[in-house]
């Protein structure tokens, strides 16, 4: 044996020992340990186009939240249905890993809630990264196709459980009982979120009660009675207790007492302020339409403590949220994001250059040159990096559309909704570069028909050639404010 490799082998038996003795969990746990100082909650915001998608929103205090991407969806699912909702944000214990799942359904396209509820997807969506701004495609996972005449997969969870050094996996299927719809909770084990064990029940209610949403919240020793508690919607928003997240749950109550039960709310979300002994229980108010509800507690375990957060003490972002799961941040986590996606891109309108009364705007999706243009957002625009390349590019994102771009098809030009797809991306690409008609002003050359422009032809936006000084006019636009 080489002297290089006794000296190897040394190391590795020093390293195993470490291990052993718990010197690698120490580390690892020391880094998940970090002050906390912000947060980032994942969610959608609802059925219309590119509403079942992820977005991020940050907030600084857990009650004031700012809409990150510019309200624009941050992921995009290209697998399944083509459309996510309900996902839920996990960190690993060692803070090294990250990873998003989601319920695999997009309604209307192309799934209808009756086939969502009987014969949907049996796979949830995964994204994975090491630092939260570079994301892996999407992938599949199937937990539910092995239950019996289990008929979807809706609303994932994931917790770790230090008990068996691995992940509680656990969403709810639709397992019909005399002939109604019947979900239920199960839960499978997972170490990487791309095996997983055998799905088992988890949660069931007695009769026909469904259960759909739940999430469990860990509680430091010292509150409350429980080390976990979880908040289920089953008819009520309904308050359980365990020390094991695979024990035995007790009952604790639920919020009817302040007037919120399964009729009015649904999708439970937990979120422990980072500065204080308290939490918020964010509820979706679905039934009012009305977005995320906090309420305030501070023993998760004891009903009698909730209580609404007092009217204009929060606030929501532009962007309604369904829902989610909330990460707290550390300081580095939060930079990251935030420079990512925390930069919001002015407003800008393009004023046409041999028109000047008129301005591009949409109407019906279609997209023209118009006077006097109403609702004024209608003509409002952020111009952002490029989605085909980023570098020397711009995309021309619809500010009261968040997610939609001007994207040319056929060479006549629609306001869409960003599908994830590379001819997407290419189509909604251009170069920005001095206008043809007066260098001070902007014209923008196709990404993938490099001898063609945006113009107005007849009011109308179009993607043309441009060989006259009447096109050279048409194809020139100021960026205003």
């Amino acid at each position: 044996m080489t002297r290089s490799r006794r000296l190897s082998t040394v190391i590795t038996l020093v390293t195993a020992l470490l291990l052993a003795l718990g010197f690698g969990t120490t580390a690892r746990k020391a880094v998940a340990a970090e002050a906390a100082t912000a947060y980032l909650m994942v969610h959608f915001i609802g059925e219309q186009a590119n509403g079942e998608q992820i977005y991020f929103t940050h907030s600084t205090d857990g009650l004031h939240w700012t809409d990150l991407n510019n309200g624009a969806p941050v992921l995009l699912s290209t697998v399944g249905t083509r459309g996510v909702r309900d996902p839920a944000i996990v960190r690993s214990p060692a803070g090294d890993k990250y990873w998003i799942i989601a319920t695999d359904l997009r309604i209307g396209a192309p799934t209808s809630w009756s086939t969502a509820i009987n014969n949907g997807s049996r796979s949830l969506v995964v994204w994975e990264s090491a630092d939260l701004v570079t994301w892996s495609a999407p992938r599949l996972i199937n937990v539910a196709g092995a239950i019996g005449d289990g008929r979807n997969a809706w609303a994932p969870e994931a917790i770790w459980n230090p008990a068996t050094n691995d992940y509680v996996l656990y969403w709810a299927t639709n397992v019909p009982s005399g002939g109604a719809t019947k979900h239920r909770i199960y839960y499978a084990r997972t170490t990487d979120f791309r095996t997983v064990t055998t799905a088992q029940p988890y949660i069931t209610r007695p009769g026909t009660q469904e259960i759909i949403d739940t999430q469990i919240v860990e509680v430091p020793t010292g509150v409350g009675n429980y080390r976990y508690v979880r908040a289920s919607g089953d008819g009520q928003i309904t308050l359980e207790g365990s020390n094991s997240i695979l024990g035995t749950w007790t009952t604790l109550g639920n919020l009817s007492g302040i007037g919120l039960t399964g009729a009015q709310v649904e999708g439970p979300m937990w979120m422990k302020f980072n500065t204080a002994n308290q939490w918020a229980l964010y509820l979706d108010q679905y039934a009012a339409g009305a977005g995320y509800l906090p309420v305030l507690t501070t023993n998760p375990s004891s009903p009698g403590t909730y209580a609404r957060a007092a009217s204009g003490s929060y606030h929501l972002g532009a962007v309604k949220k369904r829902h989610g799961s909330i990460l707290n941040l550390t300081a580095a986590e939060s930079s990251r994001v935030l420079g990512r996606w925390g930069a919001s891109t002015p407003i800008n309108r393009l004023q046409s250059y041999n028109f000047t009364d008129r301005y591009v705007r949409h109407s019906n999706f279609d997209v023209r040159i118009d006077p006097s243009v109403s609702p004024l957002a209608d003509s409002q625009w952020r111009i952002v990096p490029g989605l085909a390349n980023a570098s020397g590019y711009v995309s021309i994102q619809s500010v009261n559309y968040p997610g939609y771009y001007l994207r040319h098809s056929n060479y006549d030009f629609v306001l869409a909704a960003d599908d994830g797809s590379a001819t997407f991306a290419a189509d909604a690409t251009f170069k920005r570069v001095a206008g043809l008609a007066d260098s001070s002003a902007a014209s923008f050359q196709s990404y993938n028909h490099t001898d063609r422009y945006i113009r107005h032809y007849n009011y109308l936006l179009r993607l043309d050639q441009i060989g006259t000084a009447t096109a050279q006019g048409d194809a020139t636009f100021r960026v205003t404010s």
